[in-house]
């Protein structure tokens, strides 16, 4: 299924906006993270069951997804 690109990059910023708060950070610190331990790609590919799901199990995922990586933000 083809997903609008705006819907994405719309679901995207609202994540990394959310994340930041959750963690204390800025949102562009949360977007370097985020980028750096490649949770953005891993949205993107998987954004047909991401914005299916709670927002808070998403940022819960993606922060442990960062961490397998060698993320330190619990």
């Amino acid at each position: 299924m083809d997903f609008s690109v705006k819907d994405k990059i719309e679901y995207i910023v609202a994540l990394i906006s959310e994340f930041a708060k959750l963690h204390s950070l800025a949102p562009s610190q949360a977007y370097r993270y985020l980028d750096r331990y490649k949770a953005i790609d891993f949205i993107d590919k998987h954004y047909g069951i991401a914005h299916t799901q709670r927002f808070g199990d998403v940022i819960s995922d993606i922060t442990a997804y960062c961490q397998r990586f060698g993320g330190a933000i619990k």
